[in-house]
């Protein structure tokens, strides 16, 4: 019998990211170079083992679904079991249950055909490399109701304000779930339930008027659960902002924080085949991460280039993020900058942004 299912909510996460979430969802928006931000925990759950994951998605999620299409990537395109997108599709008037509780009613048959006897719970804004399978067998040996993944912050930014915090003891036993920033531990939107013992808490949550299930069915009956805290120590990162985006891209050009994300295990994605990135005769490239397809014939310093990108002669990119086939024209200036998948800059133009407060570009732009 398999260990878990897995359940990613998209419900509850805002398109926080300004310009890269006018047209996706922020489970969609690329990262690292050749990445979207779902692939960190699809790969987790992949690593772990698991086979049948139920995406729930409600808005703006054509990109998610051309990014994951059949789950290949992350060997989820099985003949039975799998990935299942499941968008809103709620047709019994009779149905009294809202938000993410409807997202559950409404694909009951999913949890009643898997196999698996444990979920495990996840949002797409925590970027981390968990590994679930000890989770779960951390979960089985606390004897818990549920066991919630949390991580200890050294030096809390703003991104940090609107997470759960957690308190747990010497025993690994939850003590508090609550929303004070002085706390240094948060929970990372991750937990690991026996599935009978989730539904009923589901059908509870229901009938009571719930329709957020941490909250409604967790954080407010802490006191009553027996709720282990697993604290995870390796890298973590939450994108829930615009800032806290570009920071978090950045900061991946240290390689001490790259080898933490990417060197443990391997982070899946949508394949694509392309040719390598080809450098031309004026071509100064330093401290960058630049991936296949890219044509550079001017300077990229501390920036971050995503597949097929042009950068013309003449030109210079400082301290950026260009996204998919974008064209960078002769002479131009871009410094603290974001520019969405296939924006083009004719020759000439200088854009300047904030280390804070990056320049954005939204996709599709000509300038």
């Amino acid at each position: 019998m398999r260990k878990l299912m897995g359940v990613i909510n998209l419900e509850h996460e805002r398109d926080v990211l300004n310009e890269l979430t006018y047209y996706r969802c922020g489970a969609a928006v690329p990262f690292a170079g050749r990445y979207r931000l779902i692939d960190f925990v699809m790969s987790n759950m992949m690593h772990a083992g698991i086979e049948d994951i139920a995406l729930f998605v409600r808005r703006k999620y054509r990109s998610l679904m051309d990014h994951l299409g059949e789950g290949r990537p992350w060997d989820m395109h099985r003949k039975r079991g799998g990935l299942f997108i499941l968008p809103p599709d709620w047709n019994d008037e009779t149905d009294v249950s809202s938000g993410e509780m409807r997202h559950i009613y409404n694909n009951l048959d999913f949890f009643e055909r898997g196999t698996a006897e444990h979920i495990v719970y996840s949002g797409s804004q925590h970027i981390s490399m968990v590994d679930l399978n000890e989770v779960y067998e951390y979960h089985l040996k606390q004897g818990a109701d549920v066991t919630l993944v949390y991580t200890k912050v050294k030096t809390p930014r703003e991104e940090h304000r609107s997470c759960t915090r957690v308190d747990a003891d010497a025993d690994g036993k939850v003590t508090d779930i609550h929303y004070e920033h002085k706390h240094d531990a948060v929970y990372m939107e991750i937990f690991v339930m026996e599935k009978s013992r989730f539904l009923e808490m589901v059908d509870h949550c229901i009938a009571h008027g719930g329709n957020h299930f941490f909250r409604d069915a967790i954080m407010r009956n802490q006191h009553q659960l027996n709720i282990a805290g697993y604290e995870y120590s390796g890298y973590h990162a939450v994108i829930n902002s615009l800032e806290s985006y570009y920071r978090t891209s950045m900061n991946l050009l240290n390689p001490k924080a790259y080898d933490s994300l990417f060197r443990k295990q391997a982070v899946h994605t949508k394949i694509k085949y392309e040719v390598p990135a080809k450098y031309l005769n004026s071509a100064d490239v330093s401290n960058a991460l630049v991936a296949n397809g890219c044509l550079i014939d001017g300077e990229v310093k501390n920036s971050i280039l995503f597949r097929g990108v042009q950068v013309k002669r003449g030109a210079s990119i400082h301290n950026s993020i260009i996204m998919q086939k974008c064209v960078i024209g002769e002479n131009v200036r871009l410094e603290n900058v974001i520019l969405d998948k296939d924006v083009v800059i004719s020759r000439d133009h200088k854009l300047q942004g904030d280390f804070r407060k990056p320049f954005v570009i939204a996709k599709d732009i000509s300038i």
